[in-house]
């Protein structure tokens, strides 16, 4: 230990004081596990004004945006992780076969026992301590690595930590550059990760090397697709909303729209309306507009601002938007027309406020094209109910919103995550509790316990008892 940099040495000696705790006590009671949950409740609630402001200075969010997708959220899987927990953590009976006759079998939830969070920098937030509230409620320690990226925000978080819970049961890992990395190299019993795909893997990699469980809720390119007859202004105003939100940075936002050739010049009319109602009628307008945020740093704007240039540049169309100042990290909402699938605009995540529109000619054939790639994060159709909407929702992704984006997340109740490239595992609400615990087989035997006919030494009897057991278990 004495031998590392001395930010390491920090992070060693957090990680060996949550383990040792987590070894050394018994595990928290669900009374106890709520009374926590109920700590980091007051401490949020007593700081909303502290997080708004954090947000806004790390990438000018507005205040109501922090309160909707980041405070309210948070607060929401919190006060219903704390009014179900009990029965989630209760012992479930599960049926047990004839063969085992007299005998009672069940399932029971233990803690893992400590849990690393990594948190992303777009919702810095909401997506360090809504983890938490999942492993809190499953018995867990954690440590909360957020981003460095939104300084202001992650010491908020720091001092929520710091309030909520003692030092052997939460902390907040500081640190810059490859503190994240070296923690995934750490043994812990779970890591939570939520980023990009390509640190995804790294993340699970590491996590191979000490055999950690994985959580990894990573993105893609989530597209809109309009069926045939869908409402082409219901569509855009949707789409236009869940795009605009976080200036596009949301690794569910609508990624592209998929969209009947006849329906596009409608549609990107449409979209530049809403885009102009609700961020300013003029390109001056929305460039001086509080209720939009700026790109996180130099290099997402370079990186997305490239994409586009070069995407115009090979022949696509411009719809509306473009505006830009790389001086405050501010891209203007962009729609881009006249384009395919092979558009350097198409070719990885935007995680910005860029939405090109692709046509199509038959939805068979786009949606067959569709399966070919990378599942997505999230999904979002459009249309009247009918076979065509149908056949949109069962195209692989993550998860699915119908006639509108985004909101899928925002239940409690339902499973949160991606599948393939898009992500492994789910959270919110019980999915959460559930992921981070350990599923532990319980049969409680009868006095007359296993057939002493199957003991060596094996014989005739031995036979019977087998051919037996089969015909039973085969019932």
């Amino acid at each position: 230990m004495n031998d590392l940099p001395a930010d390491r040495t920090a992070l060693l000696a957090t990680f060996e004081r949550l383990r040792d705790a987590a070894r050394s006590r018994s595990p928290w009671s669900v009374r106890e596990r709520r009374s926590r949950l109920a700590s980091l409740e007051g401490a949020i609630v007593r700081r909303r004004k502290a997080i708004r402001r954090a947000l806004w200075e790390d990438f000018r969010k507005p205040s109501i945006e922090v309160d909707a997708t980041e405070i309210v959220t948070t607060l929401t899987e919190l006060r219903y992780a704390r009014k179900h927990l009990r029965a989630w953590a209760a012992p479930e009976p599960v049926d047990t076969p004839p063969a085992l006759f007299g005998a009672r079998s069940e399932i029971r939830r233990e803690p893992k026992g400590v849990v690393l969070i990594v948190a992303p920098w777009n919702y810095p937030f909401q997506l360090a301590l809504a983890p938490l509230v999942a492993a809190i409620a499953a018995g867990n320690r954690g440590l909360v690595r957020p981003s460095e990226k939104t300084p202001h925000t992650r010491a908020v978080i720091a001092e929520i930590i710091a309030e909520a819970f003692e030092p052997d049961a939460v902390a907040c890992a500081g640190g810059e550059g490859d503190a994240a990395a070296y923690l995934t190299s750490l043994p812990f019993d779970h890591v939570f990760f939520t980023g990009s795909t390509a640190v995804g893997r790294r993340v699970m990699t590491a996590a191979a090397e000490t055999l950690a469980s994985t959580t990894l809720e990573l993105g893609g390119k989530s597209p809109a697709i309009l069926a045939p007859g869908a409402d082409v202004a219901h569509a855009a105003a949707k789409i236009a909303w869940g795009k605009g939100v976080n200036g596009g940075q949301t690794c569910i936002a609508p990624d592209y729209v998929l969209a009947p050739r006849e329906s596009v010049a409608a549609l990107a009319a449409a979209l530049g309306d809403r885009f102009a109602a609700m961020y300013g009628a003029s390109p001056e307008e929305r460039a001086a507009t509080p209720d939009y945020c700026r790109l996180i740093d130099t290099a997402a704007f370079a990186r997305i601002t490239a994409l586009l240039d070069d995407t115009l540049a090979s022949g696509a169309h411009l719809a509306f938007g473009g505006g830009r100042d790389a001086a405050t990290r501010y891209l203007e909402p962009t729609i881009v027309t006249g384009l395919d699938f092979d558009a350097p605009l198409m070719r990885e995540e935007i995680f910005g406020p860029v939405l090109p529109i692709v046509a199509y000619d038959d939805l068979a054939e786009a949606l067959a094209r569709l399966r070919t790639f990378p599942k997505p994060l999230a999904l979002y159709a459009f249309g009247p109910s009918g076979r065509a909407l149908d056949q949109i929702v069962a195209v692989p992704a993550g998860g699915v919103t119908v006639n509108d984006t985004l909101l899928h997340f925002v239940n409690p109740a339902l499973p949160f995550g991606g599948i393939g490239a898009s992500g492994m595992g789910a959270y919110h609400g019980r999915a959460g509790f559930v992921a981070l615990s350990h599923e532990k087989a319980v049969v409680r035997m009868g006095p007359l316990g296993t057939v002493p006919a199957l003991y060596p030494p094996f014989g005739a009897r031995a036979r019977a008892a087998v051919t037996l057991l089969e015909r039973v278990l085969s019932r």
